[in-house]
């Protein structure tokens, strides 16, 4: 397979690395972070490819102060509200310890546990946690940010799977009470989950985990349940055992230790705003588009009440929500006193992750590392250490017919991604008895040559014949061109079974021409592929994210 780059032994899941810049969609950014980290080095906090980075990450982080007695009690009864697994709860309670550091990722509360990513992200997060304990004898515990403040209905609502054909099918929530401007952790489930658990149960292909995995999610997936905690719960059920701690972040209990954050933006309200904008003008000179353009009167804080999450603006020495204006010592104070109304937004939401957690790591996607990367300045406004970044693993999970197909073919993964025929015909082409591309390139080459011999022969009789000559000529290479295609539909149609196999695996990799990680939800693949894919690719998915990984399973 020509994406070879590296292969594990037999017995792993890891069958090809490609080298990331090999992919149109992924931005420039991260390429310049994985491949040449000096280029963007103002940017971020350190390199996680140097181990020097990891250690003066470890000790700002421990020597910095926090409540961490309340913050594993927190956590513990959040753990225990849902029947977190005991891994879990223990990998919590070493929070307390200062010498204990996190490693975070985090993402919206996706229904069934939203795209492939997630799985990714928080694979990602439990291995690098596992090698800050083994190379720097540090405590380090891996943390789950479920993101139950945001609002993004439509973005939460929907899961894809392919079905028994390989067809891509969507199923969905019917809206819930305040979908769409109430905070995804306030929207509770109601019987309508049921019609979509039935609806999920007949998209996908039956298999042997099928019935396993769908009792599993009803347990979470239930009416009465809140989108955030099903969500969590999910997670805590495929993970937890793996020591990974899934923090709801609407917890009201957890509020009080980020209060200071909340305070200090509207102490000094506008200024998160400027200094992501003047690191938004460096990343410009960078050669990066920035994140974020926030305009100049945004406070990066929401009001959460009962009509929802709203925007806080400045103005004069007021504040705004929605209609109502309320005094500037006013809204601070309620800050303070009730921490559990406020809401930080995309620009402050890493600083309160990393206020209440001894973050060392964040792992992040694309558009993450791009917010991050605006937020320097921000973090040392606040006196919050600033975390390393760490990319998440990305993947591509096959079948071995799928792998097979790309072995004997010789099709890199990425000519995939186009949803023409292109790939498939230059497939078909390279499939042709060698005599057929030889006798048509012969062809051409006499007729060249003959063109020549007959242009200088008429032009002493009539110069004006040599474009006859030429024109003649370009209509006997548009007839031997619609030859070559149809001795390739001919092919096409002699060799169904390639085509067939085409097919089928570009789906598999690209359903819907987009990648299979940021598509198909994860109850596709614990469907597939059991609930030991977890530990699966815990064990054996490499760490090295400049490449992108063929896993054969």
């Amino acid at each position: 397979m020509s994406t070879h780059t590296g292969t594990a032994s037999a017995a792993g899941v890891v069958h090809a690395a490609i080298d990331l810049r090999r992919f149109p969609w992924i931005r420039p950014l991260v390429s310049a972070f994985t491949h040449n980290f000096n280029a963007v080095a103002p940017l971020f906090a350190g390199n996680p490819a140097d181990e020097s980075s990891w250690r003066e990450a470890i000790d700002r982080v421990r020597r910095a102060p926090r409540d961490r007695e309340r913050l594993a009690a927190a956590l513990d009864r959040q753990l225990g509200r849902r029947s977190a697994p005991p891994e879990a709860r223990e990998a919590a309670r070493r929070l307390a310890d200062s010498g204990t550091v996190a490693v975070v990722t985090g993402q919206q509360a996706g229904l069934f546990g939203g795209p492939l990513y997630t799985l990714l992200k928080a694979v990602t997060a439990i291995q690098l946690a596992r090698r800050v304990e083994a190379e720097h004898g540090t405590p380090a515990v891996a943390i789950f940010w479920v993101d139950a403040e945001d609002h993004d209905w439509e973005e939460v609502r929907t899961a894809k799977v392919l079905d028994a054909e390989l067809a891509v099918r969507q199923v969905a929530l019917s809206p819930l009470d305040g979908a769409g401007h109430r905070p995804i952790a306030s929207l509770v489930l109601d019987g309508g989950v049921e019609s979509t658990m039935a609806a999920l149960q007949q998209a996908l292909a039956p298999s042997e985990f099928t019935g396993e995995m769908l009792e599993r999610l009803r347990r979470h997936y239930a009416p009465g349940r809140s989108m955030a905690t099903a969500f969590a719960g999910w997670l805590d059920e495929l993970l937890g055992q793996a020591g990974l701690v899934v923090y709801e972040s609407a917890d009201p209990a957890m509020k009080p230790l980020a209060a200071d954050v909340f305070t200090r933006e509207l102490g000094n309200p506008c200024r998160t705003a400027q200094l992501a904008r003047e690191t938004g003008a460096l990343m410009r000179t960078l050669g990066h588009a920035p994140q974020v353009e926030p305009v100049e009167d945004s406070v990066a804080l929401f009001y959460l009440d009962g009509d929802g999450r709203r925007s806080i603006r400045r103005r004069g020495k007021d504040f705004v929500i929605g209609d109502t204006t309320k005094p500037a010592g006013d809204l601070t104070a309620e800050a303070e006193s009730h921490p559990e109304r406020f809401s930080p937004n995309v620009l402050l939401r890493p600083l309160v992750q990393d206020r209440l957690f001894p973050t060392v790591c964040y792992v992040c996607g694309p558009s993450e590392l791009a917010y991050q990367a605006q937020l320097g300045g921000v973090y040392r406004e606040f006196g919050v250490e600033v975390p390393l970044l760490y990319p998440r693993v990305t993947a591509t999970l096959l079948d071995s017919a799928a792998v097979r197909f790309l072995d004997r073919s010789d099709v890199p993964l990425e000519a995939l991604h186009a949803q023409d025929e292109s790939a498939l015909n230059r497939l078909l082409e390279s499939q042709l008895p060698p005599g057929i591309e030889t006798a048509l390139n012969e062809t051409e080459r006499q007729i060249a040559e003959r063109a020549t011999s007959l242009k200088a022969a008429v032009t002493p009789i009539d110069p004006t014949l040599v474009g006859a000559v030429d024109t003649t000529v370009d209509r006997i290479r548009e007839t031997l061109q619609t030859l070559h295609t149809k001795i390739i539909h001919a092919t096409k149609r002699k060799d169904e079974t390639l085509r067939r196999q085409f097919t089928r695996t570009r789906t598999l990799a690209f359903p819907g021409g987009h990648p299979q990680e940021r598509v198909l939800n994860l109850a596709f693949f614990v469907n597939r592929y059991g609930p030991v894919l977890c530990d699966r690719l815990i064990e054996q998915l490499p760490l090295e994210t400049d490449k992108h990984y063929v896993l054969r399973l």
